[in-house]
């Protein structure tokens, strides 16, 4: 697997883009007065490339388009589909990183200036990459027992269906689920209904029914729950809802797993006293793992 830059006594580093410009990673500094840092007034987006093959470019792009608009951000003219994906296939070029599978993620924040309100809605963007392990989604046999999270909730409102800078609460998730041996916390709204994961969108199988919360209740739209709606409509004997979810429906589904673009698809193999089954989960990631071999990705 290819290595970032050995710069002897001064470490390793891996390319960036910033603003446009590859520039080494330790080279770069951030300001205090970033808002993306003072404020949180910034998103990012979370991109799984293989072998210099973006999957899902288009739906990435438009939910990154679609987070910008939320946050009244200034969208350059050069911001095109185009534009961006060769921004992207340059930077893994420069990192040696063409034959392997890369996690790349654009961080978008506005220009400093102002305090709480910002003095015009200009943006500064920054590219960064990383090496995966496999070119394609795979699903180990290990144990993921979760539990709930219920020290903080999560909003039902539009702000928490993007990447923004503001994830305190899976900040929060991700730290008691470590201190109390878990792998994963399960997020609850401020109605009590489930909502999502740490890092990914929840979905529950029981019989020939799957179901994921809607969009509506607070939950991440996120681009590998959207592959899987698509794909869950067209298979046959099985049927796909968008409801809101209770915690008393999880101990009753036959399964459980979770969703994003770089892992693929997780099983839960445990939530308190219950366990799972895979059967499904091992038969979209199936499906999932051929389209992308097709191209379709």
């Amino acid at each position: 697997m290819p290595r970032p830059i050995d710069i002897g006594n001064k470490g390793l580093f891996y390319m960036i883009n910033s603003n446009g410009k590859i520039v080494a990673d330790n080279e770069k500094s951030l300001a205090i007065t970033n808002r993306g840092y003072a404020y949180g007034d910034a998103l990012f987006e979370t991109i799984r490339v293989n072998s210099g093959t973006i999957l899902f470019w288009e739906d990435h792009y438009f939910r990154l388009m679609a987070s910008m608009r939320i946050l009244r951000m200034e969208i350059p003219m050069t911001f095109t589909p185009e534009f961006l994906q060769e921004e992207i296939i340059d930077l893994i070029r420069e990192n040696n990183l063409m034959n392997s599978s890369v996690r790349v993620k654009i961080n978008v924040n506005r220009k400093e200036g102002g305090l709480y309100t910002p003095i015009d809605n200009t943006i500064e963007y920054f590219i960064s990459v990383a090496p995966l392990t496999s070119l394609f989604y795979t699903i180990s046999d290990e144990k993921y027992e979760i539990t709930l999270f219920k020290d903080h909730y999560v909003a039902t409102d539009l702000l928490s269906t993007i990447k923004s800078n503001n994830r305190l609460v899976n900040v929060l998730g991700g730290i008691f689920s470590k201190e109390n041996g878990f792998k994963n916390c399960i997020l609850l709204n401020t109605n009590k209904s489930v909502v999502e994961t740490l890092n990914g969108n929840l979905f529950l199988v029981k019989g020939n029914k799957i179901k994921t919360p809607p969009v509506s209740d607070g939950c991440l739209k996120g681009i590998l729950r959207t592959q899987l709606l698509r794909i869950i409509e067209k298979l046959p004997g099985y049927e796909i809802e968008e409801v809101s979810i209770s915690s008393f429906e999880l101990q009753k589904a036959d399964e459980l797993f979770i969703t994003n673009v770089i892992t693929g698809i997780q099983p839960i193999t445990k939530f308190r006293k219950k366990e799972y089954s895979s059967t499904v989960a091992k038969k979209l990631l199936g499906i999932l793992n051929a389209q992308i071999r097709l191209g379709k990705g």
